[in-house]
Formats: C-alpha cells, sequence, structure tokens
C-alpha cells in the first residue's frame, strides 16, 4: 500500500477510492490521454503486458490503485503475510529480471515480495507509463471511433483502442454487513486493507474472523504475543506444510542456466508449477505404497499433497477418502486438545480435501493449541453465528459477549468477477458488466467478453486462474493478448468481440470440466465463487489445466474463431 492514508478515528476502510490521489498532471497522469493500450493493475498481470507491449511498440499507460507496482502484494501486508508459490516458480519469467534477483526464501513475505517488484521496475524503467493511486470508475468503448473511454475517481479521462483489466481475482473485498459495526470502538482493518505501519496486539485480546489464507496467517502471527485470541471459524482449513527454507545466491546462480526450462515446463502443468499429479491412480497402489507416496509429498510440503497426488483423488471419493485419511493422521497429532482437534480436524470431512484451496502453514496447529487462542465455531452446524458489533467487541446469537482491542477481518474477496465488476464497465448494447454477471459469468476464453470489443482481461473468471499459480496464469494469457492485439493491429481490424454463441460454449466448456469432479460439493468455496449473498453459486474456474487451457485458447486466434470481427 506504500503511504497510509489516515482515516479519522478507527474507521474502517472498505472502497478503494479511498486510497487515490492524483500526483501529477502530467505523463501518465495527465488527463484526456489518448494512448494505444491502457492496462488496469500493476501486479504480475499487468507488470508482463506492460513490459510485452511496449516492446511490441505500442503506446501503453497502466492505470494501478496502489502506490507501486506488486498488485495484491501492495495491499496484502498483514501479520505474517506471505505467497504459497514457491520460487522461481512465483516470478516473471524475464530473464534481465531474474539474472539480477536473488530470493532470500522459497516463500517470501509482502516485503520481499514489493522489493522483488522493485528490482522488476528498476530493470524494465516501468514507471513512467504507470499511474499509482489511481482508481478506474467506468469505461464504455465506442464503436465508431473504435476506442474506449476510461474514467478515474478523480474526474481522468483516457482514451485507448485496447483496455486490459490486470486486476486480478481478487481486487474487491468482502466485508460482511455486520450490524453494529459503525459503534465498535477498537482497531479493525480487513486483512487486505492493512495499514502499512502495522497494528500493535502485543499483550492485547484480539479477533480473527475467517480461517482463509489470510485468516489462517493471521492467527499463526498473533498468536504467540497477544494476551488472548479468538479466531471464528466457519469451516476449519485444511492446511499442509509450507516446508519454508532459506536460499542461498550461490545456489540460485547455479540454477539460473535452467530457469528458461523451468519456466517454459510450469506452462504445461496442471496447476502452473514445477509438478504435476502423478500417472497413477489411488488403488494402482497397495496400502504400503501409498503410505509410502503420501509421505514422500508430506515431506517435502507445498502444494504436493494437493497437486502431485494421484490424479484420481479430486475425481472419486473413495480415493480423495484416502488422502483426507493420510491429513487428519498428520495433523490430528499435532493438538492436545480434543475440543480443537474436532475443531480442526474433524474426523469426518467437511468437504472432499482439496476441493478448497488448502493453506500453507508453519507452525498453525501448534499456535492454535496454545491456551490463550480459542475456536468460536460459527459452522452451519453449530448454530451459532455473529449478532452484531458492540462498542467493545462482538455480541454472538447465543447471547456470549467478547471484548477486544483489535480486530482483522479476514473475510476474503468477491472472487474472481468482483476486480472487473467495480469497474464501471459498459457494453456496446448499453448495459454494465456488473448487472450482466450477476445472474451468472460470461466469458470467451477467460479472456475476453461479448458486448465489450477489444477488451480483455487476465487471472479472472473462467481462466484457470484460482487453480493455477499467478505468474503461470497471467504469461500464459498476457502472451494471447499480446498476440491478439499483433493481429488486430496487422491485419487492419477495427475491434473483435466475441460471439453469443462462442460464449455459451465456453460456460458450457468450463461447467463440464468442473461436474466431472468434486469440486462442486463444497458448500462454500472460492472455486463456486465465494461466500458473497446473493452471488450466482458456479464454478469460476477452468478446470482442464493450464496446459490443456493454453492450447484451447491459442487455437482460436488463427482466423479469430468464435469472433465478430469488424473490419477498420
Amino acid at each position: 500500500m506504500g503511504e497510509y492514508t489516515p482515516h479519522p478515528g478507527n474507521a474502517l476502510r472498505t472502497e478503494l477510492t479511498e486510497f487515490a490521489h492524483r500526483r501529477s498532471n502530467e505523463g501518465p497522469y495527465a488527463d484526456n490521454l489518448d494512448v494505444d493500450v491502457l492496462i488496469v493493475g500493476a501486479g504480475f498481470g499487468g507488470t508482463y503486458l506492460l513490459y510485452e507491449l511496449r516492446k511490441a511498440g505500442y503506446r501503453t499507460t497502466v492505470y494501478d490503485a496502489g502506490t507501486s507496482f506488486g498488485g495484491t502484494w501492495r495491499w496484502n501486508v498483514y501479520p505474517g503475510a506471505r505467497v504459497d508459490s514457491e520460487v522461481p516458480i512465483y516470478e516473471l519469467a524475464i530473464p534481465e529480471v531474474y539474472e539480477t534477483w536473488h530470493w532470500t526464501t522459497n516463500y517470501p513475505d509482502w516485503k520481499e515480495l514489493q522489493a522483488y517488484f522493485a528490482h522488476v521496475d528498476k530493470v524494465l524503467n516501468l514507471s513512467k507509463d504507470v499511474a499509482f493511486q489511481t482508481v478506474v470508475t467506468s469505461a464504455e468503448f465506442d464503436v465508431d471511433s473504435g476506442k474506449w473511454t476510461v474514467r478515474t475517481s478523480d474526474g481522468r479521462n483516457c482514451k485507448a483502442r485496447f483496455f486490459i483489466a490486470a486486476s486480478g481475482m481478487a481486487a474487491k473485498r468482502y466485508i460482511p454487513q455486520f450490524k453494529g459495526l459503525e459503534k465498535y470502538k477498537g482497531v479493525i482493518n480487513h486483512t487486505s486493507f492493512w495499514p502499512n505501519e502495522d497494528v500493535d496486539v502485543q499483550n492485547k485480546n484480539v479477533a480473527v474472523i475467517g480461517t482463509g489464507a489470510s485468516g489462517v496467517q493471521v492467527a499463526q502471527e498473533w498468536g504467540p504475543t497477544v494476551k488472548s485470541m479468538h479466531v471464528f471459524q466457519r469451516t476449519p482449513n485444511l492446511t499442509i506444510p509450507m516446508r519454508r527454507r532459506d536460499l542461498t545466491k550461490e545456489g540460485q546462480d547455479q540454477l539460473k542456466s535452467i530457469y528458461s526450462m523451468v519456466h517454459e515446463f510450469r506452462d504445461r502443468c496442471f496447476a502452473g508449477f514445477h509438478y504435476d499429479f502423478c500417472e497413477r491412480n489411488t488403488f494402482d497402489d497397495t496400502p504400503e505404497e501409498r503410505e509410502a507416496f503420501f509421505e514422500n509429498l508430506w515431506k517435502i510440503g507445498g502444494f504436493r499433497l494437493w497437486l502431485a497426488n494421484y490424479k484420481d483423488f479430486l475425481f472419486d471419493d473413495k480415493a480423495n477418502r484416502e488422502t483426507y485419511n493420510f491429513w487428519l493422521k498428520k495433523q490430528r497429532a499435532r493438538l492436545t486438545d480434543p475440543v480443537k482437534q474436532d475443531l480442526l480436524c474433524p474426523l469426518e470431512p467437511p468437504h472432499p480435501w482439496g476441493v478448497k484451496r488448502p493453506c500453507l502453514e508453519q507452525n498453525y496447529y501448534e499456535v492454535m493449541d496454545q491456551k490463550n487462542v480459542t475456536i468460536v465455531d460459527i459452522s452451519d452446524e453449530s448454530g451459532n453465528n455473529i449478532a452484531e458489533f458492540t462498542e467493545k467487541g462482538i455480541k454472538m446469537t447465543n447471547g456470549d459477549e467478547y471484548e477486544f482491542e483489535v480486530v482483522a477481518l479476514a473475510t476474503g474477496f468477491d472472487v474472481a468477477t468482483g476486480g472487473l465488476t467495480q469497474m464501471g464497465l459498459k457494453s456496446i448494447r448499453d448495459t454494465t458488466l456488473d448487472d450482466e454477471w450477476k445472474t451468472g459469468i460470461n466469458s470467451f476464453l477467460g479472456v475476453t467478453i461479448e458486448g465489450y470489443p477489444n477488451f480483455f482481461y487476465l487471472y479472472a473468471a473462467h481462466g484457470p486462474t484460482l487453480l493455477s499459480n499467478g505468474p503461470s496464469c497471467v504469461e500464459v494469457q498476457g502472451r494471447w493478448i499480446r498476440d491478439a492485439i499483433n493481429m488486430i493491429t496487422r491485419q487492419d481490424i477495427k475491434y473483435i468481440n466475441p460471439t453469443d454463441e462462442a460464449t455459451k460454449q465456453w460456460r458450457e466448456r468450463i461447467d463440464s470440466l468442473a461436474s466431472a469432479t468434486l469440486f462442486p460439493k463444497a458448500k462454500r468455496s472460492t472455486y463456486m465463487g465465494g461466500s458473497i449473498p446473493g452471488k450466482k453459486r458456479e464454478f469460476v474456474s477452468y478446470a482442464g489445466g493450464l496446459g490443456n487451457y493454453s492450447a484451447e485458447i491459442r487455437a482460436c486466434l488463427t482466423g479469430f474463431k468464435g469472433f465478430e470481427v469488424v473490419k477498420a
């Protein structure tokens, strides 16, 4: 987040516009810009596309709500925030960047990731084309001129032939409408609007609401230092060991000669990592062989139990239960409190293992087992929930009341869709994307939307997104977008617009891939659109694997299959 914008008292920050600030009237901050390409977002996707499109000769500008490059790592600066993809998989495959960069650990925290993006900026000289602390509030395409007009919260306009949303899958925070929230006098922040200077919790009574990745990381960080911590849990996070370790400069330099092959290989693996599912099914092995196989994945750590597991465990209930039983044995043994054992590691799985993204943890169960940590069960089965906030804390529906000096809202995002629907996108039919997607997502290839000509997006709805390592996915989609723009320009095309038929077929493809798996069995999950009240429950990502996805979308480039093509 960079410079921190103070608010009166302990007011909860809820909108990106609260952080907007016009730094200049010149360059990318000027009024009435007219460029070839406007990109929204300066995370991995926007950074990669700015680099590629500038190199291809396009006048390209980036708008970003943060204070510098980094995307999610400008906002997710909460205690314990750390990436769950290993490096060098979690980096841009740009040699001039990685040749002169060294990581300190295989799972960097937010501070190191901000330093990495500063290095990317310096090496590639990117900032001169970026307007930071700039929030887009509307965008509309004119079919006569073949240009987008994009407006910002401070009244600036920009015209662009091509408009790209690189805002990602988690750009709109979800803050539940808790009754009485405005009454609370303590310190309260959403994990993704966390103050850069952090919050003092030493010897204080604190609450963490939510047990997704950010909730697990905050609890893991706070537990050893606070007086007391209450973690409000709806569903246990079926976490797996991270196995974080230090890296040496020498060790990285020895491997850099093969980085190009590593980065190419990740694009062909299911989830964009440098490992893939086992070629065998679960019951092809004997129980002894299966135990040894699981043990090896567990020992290496990371997402291997999830993404290097038997190829059938996300498709077959019986096979999935074998993985859960192994996981249960490993994690339940780390807890001594029998009540916490049942809450965190229930004997019966709350959902098939792996159909919610498991969080990588370091000492989560040891922290949760501490005497100063209380788990407040707010599952549907408990019959208990948060009734309201009071001046001093939280009152429950069962009558219990708690007092807290600090509250962390780890309540997630309007996942996969919110970054796009909050941008004020208007179609050539005079409808808005926000209204259109209330009844369900419609896209073509997970990079374009019917009714929005020459508009592209990446790492959001209907791409491999939530089932993929971020940099891997955005580079596959970014190359497609770059090549599409090149083809439009060279073939004297005014604009392309996905057809309604192609859009319907792509949605059917998304649903078909998901229905063959166990993913839809989770009552609530990011893969099914998250937990936003009233949001349509539907699978939001392409579940066929990054390699297959790349082949499918590239097949549509030739002749712009599935698009209406309007010549200049």
